[in-house]
């Protein structure tokens, strides 16, 4: 956006902003927020805030600086109301779990490590956080954001004290932040209709039975690879040869077959042709194939177990999920494998647009990225890295809000009351 863009805009930005950082208690703090939302919005290859201000007319580096690095300001409410007010627009179909990566030169950044940085494509320095947006076929919007700690940070007082890491703030892996956040969301009210992630998640058996231990609904990319039963496979107890020991577990007569296999066998005369959506260049079609199937695993056999009551008590039955696969016409085997909860006898026009719905994040994510500047923040600290991804965030809220209802009210409900569990305005 030009500058004429911005200013044409200013009346309804202030109205977003008091709404929005309505928690923040002081009034000079809420106009360095305005400040800072037009200075993302405005154009400029970068988007950090010493050229931000420059293009501000009432731009302060040193004010900009404070406000984002030292200031106290808490951006949990106002993640929260931005949540609160965009979800009744965007109406979502699915929350979409995904994480995004930062490249970082040195080693003082916060949460800085040498890990598999997406941006890149291969092990490189750099930052990655997680994050659930709320997601339809027309917008998405980031809900709430978890900057990810490698374990060599749990150790290294020296940069946790520099860069200001609270106590609390330790390493988890990120299926586990995923599921944080999505129990954080339910404490605002905020179920998903079903929650969508990449293979990074869906291979995580773990994570799925955490979906399903809170009643979420959930649809996960998994790889080809990933070993599983048929549906109708049925474990038998193998006969005892003796009276020592204790007795063998139920199991199945045949080895677990990864799930290419499983498909390729059923043949491309089981293909059923698809169209999900329009896209830019015309109708979205495909083959897809659905069947049931029992995951199979270390992770699946232990989880089954414990959910029976122990090992005596488990019948060695591994519980069914839906397997939906995508084998395009011309493709000698299937190109992409999903697992879900939801029934095998759903519209598959609905399962394949839930498990394809993840292309609007990665649509939006340009505008975050490259157009608002979330991978151009430099500074170091817990706190101005939280601050800078929630003030994006409230950019790109903002501007598809325009987009989508440009004219809308949204009800008032600010978000200064205490964080607990609440209907959703």
């Amino acid at each position: 956006m030009d500058m004429r863009q911005v200013e044409d805009l200013r009346a309804e930005l202030a109205g977003f902003v008091a709404d929005v950082f309505a928690s923040v208690p002081r009034r000079d703090q809420r106009a360095k927020g305005d400040c800072y939302l037009r200075g993302l919005m405005l154009d400029g290859r970068r988007k950090s805030i010493q050229p931000m201000a420059e293009r501000l007319p009432d731009g302060n580096e040193q004010n900009l600086q404070q406000f984002v690095n030292q200031s106290p300001w808490d951006p949990e409410p106002v993640q929260r109301r931005i949540a609160e007010r965009m979800m009744p627009l965007i109406s979502p179909d699915a929350f979409v779990v995904d994480d995004v990566s930062f490249p970082k030169d040195g080693r003082m950044s916060v949460a800085v490590a040498r890990q598999y940085c997406g941006a890149l494509g291969k092990q490189a320095n750099c930052q990655v956080a997680v994050s659930v947006h709320a997601v339809s076929d027309t917008a998405s919007v980031p809900l709430r954001w978890r900057l990810f700690l490698p374990k060599e940070w749990d150790a290294d007082s020296q940069r946790r004290q520099a860069c200001g890491v609270p106590d609390h703030a330790r390493h988890r892996e990120k299926w586990r932040l995923a599921l944080d956040v999505l129990d954080e969301l339910a404490g605002w009210g905020l179920t998903p209709p079903v929650v969508v992630a990449d293979a990074g998640y869906g291979q995580s058996h773990h994570f799925r039975a955490g979906l399903r231990k809170r009643g979420l609904d959930y649809i996960t990319a998994v790889r080809g690879d990933t070993s599983a039963h048929p549906a109708d496979a049925v474990p038998t107890a193998p006969e005892r040869t003796g009276r020592i020991g204790a007795p063998r577990l139920p199991r199945y007569r045949h080895p677990a077959r990864p799930v290419r296999d499983l498909v390729m066998a059923a043949g491309r005369r089981s293909l059923r042709r698809c169209t999900w959506r329009q896209g830019s260049r015309g109708s979205m079609t495909s083959r897809f194939i659905v069947m049931e199937v029992r995951p199979a695993g270390v992770a699946a056999r232990t989880a089954a177990r414990q959910q029976a009551g122990g090992r005596h008590a488990w019948d060695g039955t591994l519980p069914v999920e839906t397997l939906l696969a995508e084998w395009p016409p011309h493709q000698d085997e299937p190109t992409d494998y999903w697992l879900t909860s939801l029934p095998a006898d759903t519209v598959l026009r609905h399962l394949v647009r839930l498990a394809k719905i993840r292309w609007r994040i990665e649509h939006d994510y340009r505008e975050l990225k490259h157009g608002l500047g979330l991978d151009h923040f430099e500074g170091r600290s817990w706190s101005g890295w939280h601050h800078h991804a929630t003030l994006v965030t409230a950019a790109h809220a903002f501007l598809t809000e325009q987009r989508v209802s440009p004219k809308a009210d949204t009800p008032a409900c600010p978000s200064t009351r205490p964080l607990t569990p609440s209907k959703t305005c």
